[in-house]
């Protein structure tokens, strides 16, 4: 049964909906919310409409999510993000029953004091979290952050951090001679409460990430971007491949993300394409290093600039992202049960205004 992960960003109050035909329709669902530690919009790419991240902020996000029956919050981390673990940390004592799925590069924390915060957190919140490992990052971000590592040798050392984590969480002593770590009667109190360790995903799309995934028995998170229904049959296949590679490991599980965005009417159909535009401008600015970053945040695109790119083509983003009414979307959603994909995350974050951020919940929810 396909599950679905939906990850909207809003600042706005979440009330209780009446139950909707895609909702009846994918009633198996699991439910997350993204965790805004960078702000928020009603309006984007209006300066005046910009919500700065606060304490308030986040109360209404992890009521709202918490009141309308979400599982967990994604909690990201950027430049312009607040520190993932302290806002984490705040928020899981705030709230009642709401997992915090937290964001961890490779290298930035020693793994022997990331084993015992993480454990640490787990016991103190009643087994309230799981982490998302990410080794893709910007470039540009790095260097400026102080990290000297490049992309094959991040995966490196996620290896040796994943190994020594989990060693530390079900062991009492551990001796490890690696590369980069090197540990000589390691231990740490507390050990988690969730058994035998909390839940770890990795954001999956080389091949290399796959093997990881499945050698490691970590979750995987997957994103085809505006690409179409065959790159998600490219993903599925190099999970097979990974899996056929590793006889004897447990299949993992397999989540996809799409941009997702529901409207009443199909002639509304350019609101959301205009947003992912925008958004989706800005993401290839950060992760090609074009233009400067102020503030945390890409140069603006301007979309004059991408009107005529065939990675841009309005038609061919309504047909590739998760965009319709329900009966669109859940026709859509269709394929990505029959390829096999565990569960679908609902990406909402991109850039929509409030009110039309609250009328795709409504009509999802």
């Amino acid at each position: 049964m396909l599950q679905h992960r939906n990850s909207p960003k809003t600042r706005a109050d979440h009330d209780a909906f009446a139950p909707t035909a895609l909702q009846c329709a994918m009633r198996r669902l699991e439910f997350g919310w993204f965790l805004p530690t960078a702000g928020d919009t009603t309006a984007y790419g209006v300066a005046d409409a910009l919500v700065p991240p606060s304490l308030p902020l986040f109360d209404k996000v992890v009521q709202a999510a918490e009141a309308a029956g979400f599982e967990y919050m994604l909690v990201p981390v950027q430049t312009a993000c607040w520190e993932a673990w302290i806002s984490s940390a705040m928020m899981v004592a705030r709230s009642k029953s709401i997992r915090m799925l937290v964001a961890a590069r490779p290298s930035y924390i020693n793994p022997v004091l990331l084993a015992k915060m993480i454990a640490a957190f787990d016991q103190l919140s009643g087994g309230r979290v799981c982490i998302n490992l990410i080794a893709g990052q910007s470039e540009a971000e790095n260097a400026s952050e102080g990290i000297k590592w490049g992309k094959e040798e991040r995966y490196e050392i996620m290896d040796e951090e994943v190994s020594i984590l989990k060693a530390l969480w079900t062991q009492n002593r551990v001796d490890y001679d690696g590369k980069f770590y090197q540990l000589k009667g390691a231990q740490i109190r507390p050990h988690p409460l969730q058994k035998p360790h909390p839940p770890l995903w990795v954001a999956a799309r080389a091949p290399i990430t796959y093997d990881f995934a499945v050698k490691h028995g970590l979750n995987i998170m997957s994103w085809p971007l505006t690409r179409p229904m065959s790159e998600a049959e490219l993903y599925k296949s190099r999970l097979d491949e990974a899996m056929a590679a590793n006889p004897g490991k447990k299949r993992p599980i397999f989540a996809m993300m799409r941009h997702t965005a529901l409207y009443d009417r199909k002639e509304d159909w350019m609101v959301p394409v205009r947003a992912a535009q925008r958004q989706l401008g800005q993401f290839e600015n950060l992760f090609k290093n074009l233009g400067d970053v102020k503030n945390g945040f890409p140069k603006e695109v301007d979309l004059h600039e991408i009107a005529n790119r065939s990675e841009y083509d309005p038609k061919m983003l309504s047909t590739n992202l998760m965009f319709g009414t329900p009966d669109e979307v859940i026709t859509k959603l269709k394929p990505y049960e029959t390829l096999g994909v565990d569960e679908f995350t609902y990406y909402a974050s991109l850039g929509l205004g409030l009110n039309e951020q609250k009328r795709s919940l409504e009509l999802f929810c």
